[in-house]
């Protein structure tokens, strides 16, 4: 029997401003309901297939406790079904690193996030192959 483990490191996550802004200057955007995502090839050898940021806006959300709250709801969602995604970039021997900006003014429920970051991996697994 084997066992998928659903981990989200530290290693996963986008952490250079380098390349956070190199991500915004040739990056490639689209929209979700819930999202707008932007993702670029990564241009270094990274330790995992992907590499993600996840922003809130303060401007939308002004409490730093509710922008938590909900960083902490997408980083789960994502932790859940990022496999996909990863079987994907494996399988095709590319790494993508990317940022999602959660947009809105309300604070979504985590069925709607997990939603919604299902249609973002189908999106972006769309895009890779069609930017391929």
């Amino acid at each position: 029997m084997n066992i998928i483990r659903e981990t989200f490191n530290k290693s996963e996550r986008l952490c250079s401003t380098k390349m956070i802004s190199g991500l915004f200057e040739d990056g490639h955007t689209f929209h979700n309901q819930l999202f707008k995502v932007v993702w670029i090839k990564s241009p270094v050898l990274i330790p995992y297939p992907a590499q993600i940021v996840i922003s809130v806006s303060k401007r939308s959300f002004r409490l730093a406790v509710t922008r938590n709250l909900i960083k902490r709801r997408v980083r789960e969602a994502y932790r859940k079904n990022k496999n996909l995604l990863y079987d994907f970039l494996t399988a095709e021997n590319k790494q993508v690193v990317f940022i999602v900006i959660v947009k809105g003014t309300k604070v979504p429920d985590y069925t709607t996030i997990e939603k919604a970051i299902r249609d973002m991996t189908e999106r972006l697994i769309l895009q890779i192959r069609e930017k391929s």
